[in-house]
């Protein structure tokens, strides 16, 4: 593994030796165990799209692993200007030892990795989300103990969550359904992976259809960054996609509830369902800490 593109790109091994370390990694945060096993390194955070999670995670972790991450928003990047990326990747390649970028293009992300000479770790495109989906397999594995035989059900847009939970559900064992309107499929290159997977992947516009039977339950808002002007289109199209009471009822009785954040409560979930779930979500939130540790340490030690 030299880069973190997205989730097609790992193997099933791949994903387990993330998850594996990022758990030992955890533990001994936990118990105040010092880590530094990037003394001396350096991240740079390239941002594109605005971020909380993402930033302070990778801060967060970088520190505790004794380097230190810089924030390079694409206001103060040249890259923001018109450089191009080959250019912008040659030079970083030359400070740096690695490089988080968030952004729209998922081209981006892969000419970083083309022409630079660095890790390249997606934190976020339009296409694909895997630091997101890695934090929630750790989840998923933390709160059942395991993946084989569990279902996972997405409700929602097709969208860079659903693409990488599609694809990371799957390749760790889970059966995977997911509920969205018809024009608001998941990426082509997504449904044609599910095809090595015809009797674990199951889609349909009927959320009961998808939620029957569930061990884990996923959503996320209607209208993501950069579809803001589309927000009151979605709101009639994705109305009642929504994780609520009737969906749980139908779900395993033990079912537990993920949401990327931030939620809109009301909207893709109800506020009682997420209050009821909250102690699953915001343990979801934080393993992006542990799981993104995890990924640093396997590209740039």
């Amino acid at each position: 593994m030299k880069h973190l593109l997205k989730m097609l790109d790992l193997s099933k091994e791949e994903i387990f030796d993330i998850l594996n370390l990022a758990d030992k990694l955890k533990t001994e945060n936990k118990n105040k165990i010092e880590h530094h096993i990037l003394k001396g390194k350096t991240l740079g955070m390239i941002f594109q799209k605005s971020s909380t999670r993402t930033r302070v995670s990778f801060e967060v972790g970088m520190y505790q692993l004794g380097g230190s991450a810089l924030f390079l928003s694409s206001n103060d990047l040249q890259i923001g200007r018109g450089e191009p990326v080959q250019d912008t990747a040659r030079v970083l390649s030359r400070y740096l030892d690695g490089i988080m970028i968030r952004t729209f293009a998922q081209k981006e992300v892969e000419d970083l990795a083309k022409y630079g000479s660095i890790p390249i770790i997606n934190g976020l495109t339009d296409f694909a989300h895997p630091c997101q989906v890695l934090a929630d397999l750790m989840t998923i594995r933390e709160f059942k103990g395991k993946f084989d035989g569990l279902k996972m059900c997405f409700i929602g847009c097709g969208n860079n969550m659903a693409n990488s939970l599609i694809v990371g559900g799957l390749k760790v064992g889970m059966k995977v359904s997911i509920a969205c309107p018809k024009d608001y499929q998941p990426d082509g290159e997504v449904i044609e992976f599910t095809k090595e997977y015809k009797d674990k992947f199951f889609m349909t516009e009927n959320i009961m259809e998808a939620a029957k039977d569930s061990d884990v339950l996923f959503t996320d808002v209607w209208a993501s960054m950069g579809q803001e002007k589309e927000a009151e289109k979605r709101k009639e199209i994705f109305k009642g996609y929504q994780i609520d009471d009737k969906v749980m009822a139908i779900a395993k009785p033990k079912a537990i509830v993920q949401h990327c954040l931030p939620a809109h409560r009301e909207e893709e979930i109800t506020e009682k369902v997420f209050e009821e779930h909250a102690n699953e979500i915001f343990e979801e939130a934080e393993n992006r800490l542990h799981v993104q540790k995890a990924i640093m340490v396997k590209l740039m030690s």
